[in-house]
């Protein structure tokens, strides 16, 4: 697009502008940019991205997004903030794909991921073509796209949402994280449909506090058509105060517009009646724990809003398919004992998963877990109690240390573990802690693997080794067999 185009009734003021480009794409790793680029001078928690223009420019950038003024003689588009100018013009470049799709954004600290493949589920069962972008990967109908973060940067996600109503598809279901709202990844976007799930300590490295994070989460349903809210978490009424939003509640506990009751739990599967404004009807899960029954009514008092009907609803959550590394039952033929697969990563989502866990478990509960460098330190001694109430036994090991020294990290595991009678060893190497838990597990025992769920590696000192857990477990046991 010529640059005259792209900045056209934006309002930016454009400098050292002698004679029109074409702008092929908008970067802001000045590392990535090509000839043809502008570079977006993105100010960040960390970095300044002024302070990269000038590579960007020698990588070839025709023209540059600042908020202020730099001594190059490439055109500049000055805007009062880089973050949002870049989203704006990444959208306008693409020519606006949201306009073209119906798009649910999903927030909260857990169960964003399994919400949103339920969405998805739900939708295909109605013959939908959808779109999801999460955590996992994004996917376009059935082809998987790889991801870096949660919510990509904007111009990566106004590409992909380009590519995605180029595609004929019909529904969006995205996951929308606290970082990408603080950092206008999603400004300018409107949501048909926005849910929550939960708000607990997470993500305080960034945020620093938790009003910080609370108000981040809100900036979603500041910019959404209509709410379905957990009305079993006290943050929901925070979350929606003072906005002018139609909205649903769903809960268990709470009078709400969605309830569950009658609910069983088992190993593979979780089953609950589900009432709502529109009748009821018996749910079926192929995803273990209570807080499935959760993420459950939160797609369904979406789809319900998209106008999806009750029966297909529930022929959706019936045939979900298992969400790599969330809840996720390993294969431990030939052996006693269970395996749970899962990415709770902060002291909630601990307490969520090794509850459910406990409902089902005929022996005991043996949680294999730690805490990641370079993040919250505040969560990590709550995680280790938790992991410690509720467990009977526990391994204590290292996660993604990133740059830190893992046994700090775990000290301040221990710190909260310590708080609570459970047993527990000590083991730094990740690999040799699992295969500690799969040789001392008794009959019946359950061994449950947290913090790792579908990531496929283990970032140590700023380099990702492979470390899949499904095929270390795999591994593991075939040898014990052999033995």
């Amino acid at each position: 697009m010529l640059l005259s185009k792209l900045i056209e009734n934006t309002g930016f003021k454009l400098i050292n502008s002698s004679g029109d480009i074409e702008i092929n794409h908008i970067e802001y790793d000045s590392r990535r940019v090509k000839e043809g680029d502008m570079f977006a001078c993105v100010v960040g928690t960390f970095k300044d991205g002024h302070e990269y223009a000038e590579n960007a420019c020698r990588n070839g950038a025709s023209a540059l997004i600042v908020e202020r003024e730099l001594p190059f003689s490439v055109p500049q588009i000055i805007a009062p903030n880089s973050r949002r100018a870049m989203a704006q013009l990444a959208a306008k470049l693409y020519d606006y794909p949201a306009k073209q799709l119906r798009i649910v954004g999903v927030t909260g600290t857990n169960g964003k991921t399994t919400t949103t493949y339920m969405i998805k589920s739900i939708a295909e069962k109605c013959g939908l073509k959808v779109g999801l972008i999460g955590t996992i990967r994004n996917i376009i109908d059935n082809r998987v796209i790889s991801t870096q973060r949660t919510t990509p940067e904007s111009t990566e996600l106004q590409c992909i949402l380009r590519m995605m109503a180029d595609e004929g598809v019909d529904l969006v279901v995205m996951e929308v994280s606290s970082h990408s709202l603080d950092q206008e990844r999603v400004y300018g976007l409107n949501f048909e449909v926005a849910g929550f799930t939960n708000l607990t300590q997470d993500h305080l490295d960034y945020h620093k506090t938790f009003d910080n994070y609370l108000a981040a989460k809100k900036k979603l349903f500041e910019r959404c058509g209509y709410a379905v809210v957990n009305a079993d978490d006290s943050y929901s009424a925070k979350l929606l105060e003072g906005l002018d939003v139609e909205r649903a509640t769903y809960a268990v506990r709470e009078p709400a517009d969605i309830y569950a009751n009658n609910i069983e739990i088992c190993v593979r599967d979780v089953e609950f009646d589900m009432t709502t404004p529109q009748g009821s009807a018996h749910i079926s899960v192929p995803i273990p724990g209570l807080f499935n029954v959760f993420n459950a009514m939160l797609a369904a008092g979406i789809s319900l809003k998209l106008g999806f009907p009750l029966d297909k609803i529930a022929e959706g959550l019936a045939d979900v398919s298992g969400v790599t590394g969330r809840m996720e039952a390993l294969d431990t033929t030939g052996f006693p004992f269970s395996v749970i697969l899962d990415f709770a990563h902060t002291p909630d989502g601990i307490i969520n998963l090794l509850t459910s866990v406990r409902e089902f478990a005929k022996g005991r509960v043996m949680t294999v877990f730690g805490c990641g460098g370079d993040r919250d330190h505040a969560k990590r001694p709550l995680m280790g109690e938790a992991a410690g109430r509720y467990s009977d036994f526990c391994v204590v090991t290292s996660d993604n240390p990133r740059t830190e020294d893992p046994m700090s990290i775990i000290g301040n595991v221990l710190d909260g573990v310590n708080k609570t009678a459970v047993e527990y060893v000590v083991i730094q190497n990740r690999r040799e802690a699992i295969k500690y838990a799969l040789t001392h597990a008794k009959p019946n025992d359950v061994v449950v693997l947290a913090g790792k769920g579908h990531e496929t590696y283990q970032e140590i000192n700023n380099v990702k080794y492979p470390f899949d857990e499904k095929v270390v477990v795999a591994e593991l046991l075939d040898k014990m067999r052999r033995q």
